[in-house]
């Protein structure tokens, strides 16, 4: 039996770099038996598509040409709390994991024909039994009529500990303090941008998750959907 996309149900999980969401996400995700859409990992593949092909990050028709034309697909990896993501045949998720890739993201974000071409793609991600959405805009601009909305964040600080902690662990040469700056220089970005800005809903459950451990989180948000 099929289902109108606006009767299934939607958990939006927003917040900034490194609040915990992508884990958070798959893991509630998974709890629920939904499905999961990381919006984040959609910028994140147009810009290294973008990179792959040389093209110019600040150029707008070639971003919004690549966004229209990059084949972006997720796929359950062996881990709980895991997801491939392949982009145009090419397994490109530790490459997206990257601060460049972030960076590059955030960049292209600000581009309204590219947030554009992507809308369609996420909206087709609400099917039965019910969606995760995680990003940054799910709950104020994507998914505005979701039932379920919640807003992660953690200090700065302990978002460069995560990440530092997470890029080590993958053999990536990288320095706390250098993390700290670009994730402060990238929450500025995100929250003064004209286009979608950063910012909780207002009907958005507040979580600071600086210091709270995973299964906390993960009960927390669940306790939204499932009180």
């Amino acid at each position: 039996m099929s289902h109108a996309p606006s009767a299934v149900p939607v958990l939006t999980i927003d917040g900034p770099s490194g609040s915990g969401k992508g884990t958070i996400s798959a893991l509630v995700a998974e709890r629920l038996g939904w499905r999961l859409l990381d919006s984040g990992a959609l910028y994140r593949a147009v810009g290294y598509a973008a990179g792959m092909a040389g093209l110019d990050l600040s150029d707008v028709e070639a971003m919004t040409r690549c966004a229209h034309g990059t084949k972006i697909q997720f796929r359950p990896a062996m881990d709980a709390g895991e997801t491939r993501v392949v982009v145009n045949g090419h397994d490109a998720t530790d490459e997206l994991r990257t601060e460049t890739a972030g960076a590059a993201a955030s960049a292209i974000a600000s581009m309204p024909s590219v947030r554009e071409a992507l809308v369609a793609l996420q909206l087709g991600f609400r099917k039965a039994p019910g969606l995760v959405a995680d990003g940054r805009d799910m709950g104020t601009v994507i998914f505005p009529d979701a039932a379920y909305k919640v807003f992660l964040t953690a200090s700065a600080a302990e978002r460069a500990k995560r990440r530092y902690k997470q890029l080590k662990e993958k053999g990536l040469s990288v320095t706390l303090g250098g993390l700290q700056r670009e994730i402060e220089a990238r929450d500025s970005r995100d929250a003064s941008r004209a286009v979608a800005p950063l910012k909780p809903a207002e009907d958005a459950l507040l979580v600071d998750t600086t210091g709270m451990g995973i299964d906390e989180v993960v009960a927390k948000v669940l306790a939204v959907v499932q009180p």
